[in-house]
């Protein structure tokens, strides 16, 4: 059961890649929510209320709900639509298999007994595909996508490292990233509203 849900984590990471459609990565990152629920259910060797009702709220209600809802809502606002790329769908599809490749390397050369590798492989993954997302895409609001994988990430390297207290590391993301999202989101309607553009490139060129 883990192993399905894992590939199906590895699958919309692939297809976040080619993804052209901001709603298309609102999408994404709600089954990554549902799949990092079911993912954190599977692991659970003993019912805890407290550790479920965290994992429920960080999962289904942060990362499935509330996180997607704030990102439509910050779309339907800026208008924005379509991603502006530096590169091909096809040229993102080799950069994505490129990173599942060099992910999967690195895990075998570091295979350590107190470490579950295949989720230290996919949360390596996910990390090098929100990374490529942030340098190959041109709007920010792609470029917050990206830190939103790489939390994910996160999620998924504190639960193949088994570190003391993952609940309260990740609760300390959860927020600073929740807070972001609601900064990102203030800062792309007004820059929309000021210079009626949200990509990167074009701050370089706002003086005071």
């Amino acid at each position: 059961m883990t192993l399905s849900l894992i590939i199906l984590y590895v699958l919309t990471l692939i297809y976040l890649a080619i993804a052209e459609r901001f709603r298309s990565h609102t999408t994404i990152l709600t089954a990554q929510g549902l799949l990092l629920f079911g993912i954190a259910l599977v692991r659970m060797h003993e019912f805890h209320p407290v550790e479920m009702g965290f994992i429920t709220i960080e999962t289904l209600v942060f990362k499935a709900i509330a996180i997607p809802a704030i990102l439509l809502h910050v779309i339907r606002k800026t208008k924005i639509n379509r991603i502006h790329t530096s590169s091909s769908q096809f040229g993102s599809l080799v950069m994505s298999i490129i990173a599942l490749v060099a992910s999967c390397t690195i895990t075998y050369y570091m295979a350590d007994d107190r470490t579950d590798m295949i989720f230290f492989g996919v949360a390596l993954y996910a990390l090098l595909s929100g990374l490529i997302l942030i340098v190959s895409r041109r709007r920010i609001f792609a470029h917050l996508v990206g830190f939103l994988i790489i939390e994910n990430g996160v999620f998924l390297f504190s639960m193949a490292i088994g570190v003391e207290l993952p609940m309260l590391i990740n609760l300390a993301i959860m927020l600073d990233i929740l807070i972001s999202i609601l900064i990102l989101g203030m800062f792309l309607r007004r820059v929309d509203d000021d210079i009626h553009t949200d990509e990167s490139d074009a701050l370089t060129s706002i003086k005071d």
